[in-house]
């Protein structure tokens, strides 16, 4: 039978050589490019290195170069000046003692979060190929074979770089999806998988739609993935995962619309792989939502729910792991599981709740889990 595998939602901590070439460039200050592209050479391998230490089969470049899975689009493609309006979650805003704690502590990243006030156009692919033939040469120096890249959706962009140049939401969105269509089939084409990042299908649900209603927002989300789909009209299926989540920090997340509500939007998007939360204490208990849901699942979706959370420097144990595959194992098969992480454990550049070398211990936790899985099922 099949092994059962092991993944990661994408993003990894980052050294901080990397991190002060990434804010040089961010904040404008003089580096020098061949230096950056060296380091992000050598940065890329060593992640490759460690996901493969700690067992993982699909590894990704941890997205090394990046400032962050979202905002990184303003530096590849025109159309986008200025700041956007910062718009904390609802369940921070509700609790602003603890709030106010993150932004002391320094637990709020700082980093360019541009409007779109022109056309959005790719600047070429130049910057994604150098993290494509990073990835790709890491991944025969260290014998991974099979990896993944992640790619920002058109809803998240549209969440973290509001529009103030096209007449509608939209309008917007298509211009979006139009744009990075080529960004999703160059990854394709280079014979790794696609990934979707779309916090914007739950975390924008209490970020920047607070004012509709629960079904209101699931027709903005519908809306999202129908764009998403359009720019993966000439990707095949199978070669792209989507991950939806509702934010990946640690808070109250009291707010956060439930799976259910946002479950049949999930399943509608053009994506194999669907990778969602499951192991922080907020949602959790939402594996219930695919048993009970079962029948709504196609038959060629597989899931790939998140085993280990990636807000706590606890180390799940790998029966924990084992047993939270093994509740989807039961709804879907063994075939139809991959064991993932809840989100990134370096979401932007520099910044990470988890510790670097316990993130990479959460990720050996993840694959002896599934290990202790395959076994049993």
């Amino acid at each position: 039978m099949t092994k059962l595998l092991a993944t990661h939602v994408g993003s990894l901590p980052r050294s901080q050589e990397v991190v002060d070439f990434i804010f040089a460039r961010e904040n404008g200050t003089e580096y020098d490019p061949a230096a950056f592209d060296a380091c992000m050479t050598a940065a890329v391998s060593e992640t490759v290195r460690k996901q493969v230490e700690a067992g993982i089969d699909i590894v990704s470049d941890g997205e090394t170069s990046k400032i962050s899975y979202a905002t990184y689009v303003k530096d590849r493609y025109t159309g986008f000046s200025g700041d956007s309006p910062r718009n904390a979650p609802a369940d921070l805003k509700m609790f602003p003692s603890f709030l106010q704690r993150l932004a002391d502590d320094g637990g709020t990243p700082q980093y360019a979060r541009p409007m779109c006030t022109g056309e959005v156009r790719s600047k070429g692919q130049g910057e994604l190929q150098k993290d494509i033939d990073n990835l790709k040469a890491a991944m025969t120096d260290h014998g991974a074979t099979r990896g993944f890249m992640n790619a920002a959706s058109p809803g998240v962009i549209s969440l973290f770089l509001q529009n103030d140049h096209y007449k509608t939401r939209g309008a917007y969105l298509a211009a979006l999806a139009d744009a990075m269509k080529a960004e999703y089939e160059t990854i394709v084409a280079a014979g790794l998988d696609l990934q979707l990042d779309c916090p914007d299908l739950a975390l924008s649900r209490h970020m920047l739609f607070n004012d509709l209603s629960d079904a209101e927002f699931v027709h903005v989300a519908n809306d999202h993935v129908a764009a998403l789909n359009h720019a993966l009209a000439d990707v095949p299926q199978e070669k792209v995962r989507i991950h939806i989540c509702w934010g990946n920090y640690e808070g109250p997340h009291c707010c956060d619309i439930p799976m259910d509500k946002v479950f049949s939007t999930l399943m509608s998007a053009k994506a194999q792989y669907l990778l969602f939360e499951t192991s922080n204490p907020r949602h959790a208990h939402e594996w219930t939502v695919f048993r009970d849901r079962r029948a709504e699942i196609p038959d060629d979706k597989i899931l790939v729910p998140g085993v280990v959370d990636t807000t706590t420097n606890f180390i799940e144990h790998p029966e924990v792991v084992a047993q939270r595959i093994e509740r989807f194992a039961g709804i879907v098969g063994k075939e139809r599981v991959i064991a993932g992480s809840d989100c990134g454990f370096g979401t932007f550049a520099g910044f990470g709740a988890v510790d670097p070398a316990i993130a990479y211990a959460k990720l050996a936790a993840l694959s002896e889990g599934a290990a202790r899985a395959d076994a049993r099922l």
